[in-house]
């Protein structure tokens, strides 16, 4: 499902950023890394942090009907995917650019628009929301760079809230589809 996230991501980007739908390649989600050298120009989506969201957790089941046949499954653990977003372009100036068109696009869609859902992505319900700028998870952006063996670079925090099933529907049996009440008169002695 990680997987199809990021397809999602991608086609977003590509469809809303005018040099990323220009240029073929140029999305990635690998480590920002100094080994991470890529095409410019470029965004980079780093999955850094995955952890479920409890504000979304219910024991509800789910029914559903269809094709003939009632059945249950327990509702989806919400999971919270978070990235940090830097731009690549080969100066300051253009990846500020980049960046900035990559805000204004992730900006303008509270949950990511149901015609780019991917693969287990598509048709999930609710809609996926989303949260961009929001403080990250990470305890410090210096560190972390210095982890990585880079230099500091400007990055924004993107987090999508997405459900994974935890298990498979179990089949009650088909429908009920009329109610039969039998009544019978009594004569009121007992």
């Amino acid at each position: 499902m990680i997987d199809d996230l990021d397809r999602t991501l991608k086609k977003l980007l590509e469809q809303e950023v005018d040099i990323l739908a220009e240029e073929h390649q140029n999305v990635h989600f690998e480590v920002p890394d100094d080994k991470f050298q890529p095409a410019l120009p470029a965004v980079n989506l780093f999955l850094y942090d995955v952890r479920e969201d409890r504000e979304f957790r219910t024991n509800e089941w789910l029914t559903r009907r269809e094709e003939g046949m009632v059945t249950k499954q327990r509702a989806p653990a919400r999971i919270e995917c978070s990235y940090l977003i830097t731009a690549w372009a080969g100066d300051t100036y253009s990846e500020h650019l980049l960046l900035g068109k990559v805000i204004r696009a992730l900006l303008r869609h509270s949950t990511i628009p149901t015609g780019l859902l991917q693969g287990s992505l598509a048709g999930q319900e609710p809609p996926l929301p989303t949260s961009t700028l929001q403080p990250g998870r990470l305890q410090s952006l210096g560190e972390f760079w210095q982890a990585l063996g880079g230099k500091l670079k400007a990055a924004l925090t993107y987090t999508v809230t997405i459900g994974v099933p935890v298990d498979e529907p179990v089949e009650l049996g088909p429908p009920v589809t009329e109610k039969l009440i039998t009544l019978k008169q009594t004569t009121g002695e007992e």
